[in-house]
Formats: structure tokens, sequence, C-alpha cells
């Protein structure tokens, strides 16, 4: 009997071991996603499953170079990984790594659109340049750190007085995250691609930039010629007029946001239900 009782508690202890490996990794995966680790994870996979098939296929020279990757990589990861790592730490210290982030509801999204809309109207109309980056789901935390934190109420008017000129906060790129002002003055890594037109200066490529390694959208407003242009997936939408802009901000986030409420509804209703 004493046996017994000592395997079943074994196996309820090893239940337990895997249940609490599997939430950790759960958490780490929320704290990179959207972060330039995801990247190098799917390397990371990729190298993984090419060793598995040398492996199997009996490729000693392909196997030899993967284990030797694999082997030494461990240190490789720690630095590529430091930026992420840091991260984690830091909400582990603070007490934000257990924690469960909630979606802004509807009426948040819509004051925040009427804020973004109302600003960019009225820097458009003066050609004051600026750069707003509105993060999704992938985090933009990376970026966040490179300018001034604000964690600030969203307003059109805080908006307009961090883009009028020579203010120290008017050069770089203004980051919304959960309906608030993040951050001033941020970095946004520049797009690449040669099919930009040369006619597009820096906010644009900064813009494109960050649209092609996060799913945030970003709202630029042309200093030169006051024009409205949005970016979304690597894409790039110009000239737009204000009723379009809005029209298009509306359905990216609005749209989006009643999609993971819903999502989130049918998972409560069916943990409530199996409890």
């Amino acid at each position: 009997m004493p046996f017994e009782d000592f395997t079943l508690w074994k196996y309820l202890a090893t239940i337990v071991d895997i249940l609490l490996v599997w939430f950790v990794i759960y958490k780490l995966i929320n704290v990179i996603r959207g972060t330039k680790a995801v990247q190098l994870l799917k390397g990371i996979f990729v190298i993984l499953l090419i060793r598995v098939l040398s492996e199997f296929f009996g490729l000693q020279t392909l196997s030899w170079m993967m284990h030797q990757v694999i082997t030494y990589g461990f240190l490789a990861i720690i630095i590529i990984f430091q930026p992420e790592l840091r991260r984690a730490l830091e909400q582990l210290g603070r007490g934000k790594f257990f924690t469960r982030s909630s979606s802004p509801d509807d009426d948040d999204q819509e004051k925040t659109i009427e804020a973004i809309a109302k600003a960019t109207d009225y820097m458009a109309k003066r050609r004051i340049g600026a750069l707003i980056s509105i993060e999704r789901e992938t985090g933009m935390s990376d970026y966040i750190e490179t300018g001034i934190s604000l964690n600030a109420n969203i307003s059109s008017e805080l908006l307009i007085n961090i883009f009028i000129p020579n203010t120290p906060l008017h050069d770089g790129a203004v980051i919304l995250q959960k309906n608030n002002v993040a951050a001033a003055a941020c970095y946004l890594p520049l797009s690449e691609s040669p099919f930009i037109s040369k006619e597009l200066g820096t906010r644009h490529r900064a813009a494109l930039g960050v649209s092609e390694v996060t799913d945030s959208i970003t709202v630029i407003v042309s200093e030169e010629t006051g024009n409205i242009s949005l970016t979304k997936n690597g894409e790039l939408h110009r000239n737009l007029t204000l009723d379009g802009f809005k029209e298009l901000l509306s359905a990216e986030l609005l749209i989006n946001n009643k999609v993971k409420q819903a999502s989130s509804t049918r998972w409560n209703w069916r943990g409530k239900s199996n409890g």
C-alpha cells in the first residue's frame, strides 16, 4: 500500500512538472512574440530539423556540422537573445511574468482612432511630419526602449505637441501600446526593399520597415506634401483622404479586436462548461 501511494504521487508530480514546463514555455513565447527573436527561433527549428533528417538519411558530414552548431550554439543563443532574456527577467522581478494581458475594449479603441484621426488631420493640413506606430499582437518593446518613455493617456493634443517641429521629441516615432502613448522619439527599422519609390523619405521607409517585422499599423504624415499614408503587413497605402484613413484604421483595429474578444469568449465558455 505505501508503494502504491508512492507511485501515485510520482505520477502526479510528473504531470505537475510537465504542466509547469509548458506554462513557462508559453509565457516565454509571449515575451518574445513580435520581436526579432521569433525569426531566430525559426532558424533554430530549421537547424534541428536538418540535424534529425541528416541522421535519418545517414548524411554524416552534414550531421557532424549540425551537431557542432547545436553544441556551441547555446552560448550564441544567450548572446543573441540577450534583450529578450533581460525583458523576461525584468517582468519576473516586477511580478508581471505570470499576469495575463487584456485587450482594450471597443470604446477605448474608438477613442484611440478618433484621437489619431484628429491629430493626423491637424498635422496634415499644416504639413507637420509625423510617424505613429500602433502595437497589436506582436510586441514592440525592442523599439519602445529606443525612445523616451511616456506611458501617457492618448489624446490628439498630446500627439500634436510631440510632433511640433524643433521640440525634443518630434524626431522619431511615437509608439502606442494598449491605447497609451508608450514612448516617443523611437527608432524604427528602415525597409531595405528596392521597390520603394525614390520620392519617399525616411518616415515612409521606417513605417514600411516596422510593418515587415511586426503586425503593427503605422501612420505617416508627410512633411513635404501633408499627405496621409498607412502601412500594415509590408504594404503602403498612400495619399489617403481623412475619411478613407479613418475607415481603414477602424477596419484594422476594431475588427481585429472583435475577433480576439470572440476567441476569448469561446475559450472562457469552454473553460466554464468543462469545469
